[in-house]
């Protein structure tokens, strides 16, 4: 008698089926129709859907608007101990995650997804990729979703990237030891964006990156706090000067804190 794997775990909108079965007692994983989808591989599937369980991420996951799956690269183990890595080729320190038991996972994760990977990309993060910025995150909700895999240890077998064709991402030019905080990163900068997610969303249109610059300062009440005022033309009613202090504070900032970013925003008006 084998025992059957441990399902991945879904989070989301139900599909709702008629059993008498408690819900909280069914195997089977919960589905979500209709929404953008995020699946995980990991190592530590129980990190997600961790802070994107809370606030307007969280509620959108209760509501449908996205969805998430997570894949436990440990069910696809090799031998007695389901050994997911093993020493580098040529020697060095570490270990390296193993090209068969990440396609094995992807398998099972690529189940019900385009091959297209306009509409379904396929990313490993790490921190050789190419940068995550804005423009990638509304790309990424652009897609029908996106596969992730987290990677641990000294990183993934060269040829499974290579076969898969696998989109690397980093989050900045640091070192993590895993990519689950990257993946829980990239996927809230990524489900913000979506529609109904945030409400207002002239939100994402206004803040940092939107247009290329980083955002203007933001006050609110009280009007004077530790005798510092709010800006009066802030408090002027006048929408035109407040648009035009704003664009001047956005370009101040960013010029100064961001000379990259500066340029490539001249750039891009030229």
């Amino acid at each position: 008698m084998t025992d059957t794997p441990a399902p991945s775990k879904s989070h989301g909108r139900l599909s709702i089926r008629a059993s008498l079965k408690p819900r909280d007692l069914m195997e089977e994983p919960l589905h979500v129709k209709d929404a953008w989808r995020a699946k995980i591989i990991t190592l530590f599937p129980d990190a997600f859907p961790g802070t994107l369980g809370l606030s307007l991420t969280g509620k959108a996951l209760d509501l449908g608007l996205w969805a998430l799956e997570t894949f436990d690269l440990r069910r696809f183990g090799q031998g007695k101990h389901l050994n997911v890595d093993d020493t580098p080729a040529g020697g060095g320190a570490g270990m390296v995650l193993r090209a068969d038991v990440l396609d094995a996972a992807l398998a099972e994760a690529s189940l019900g997804t385009p091959q297209d990977r306009t509409r379904w990309p396929l990313i490993y993060l790490s921190p050789r990729g190419k940068p995550f910025n804005q423009a990638m995150a509304r790309r990424f909700a652009a897609c029908d979703g996106l596969t992730m895999l987290c990677g641990r240890f000294e990183g993934v077998d060269q040829r499974f990237l290579d076969y898969h064709e696998v989109e690397e991402v980093s989050l900045g030019d640091f070192v993590l030891t895993g990519g689950e905080i990257a993946a829980t990163a990239l996927i809230d900068a990524t489900v913000r964006l979506l529609p109904k997610v945030l409400g207002n969303q002239a939100s994402t249109e206004e803040e940092s990156f939107s247009d290329g610059l980083l955002e203007h300062p933001q006050y609110t009440r009280p009007a004077v706090w530790n005798d510092l005022p709010i800006p009066d033309v802030l408090q002027s009613g006048h929408h035109g000067e407040i648009a035009k202090w704003r664009k001047a504070q956005a370009e101040h900032i960013t010029k100064t804190r961001r000379p990259d970013l500066w340029q490539a925003h001249q750039r891009k008006k030229s």
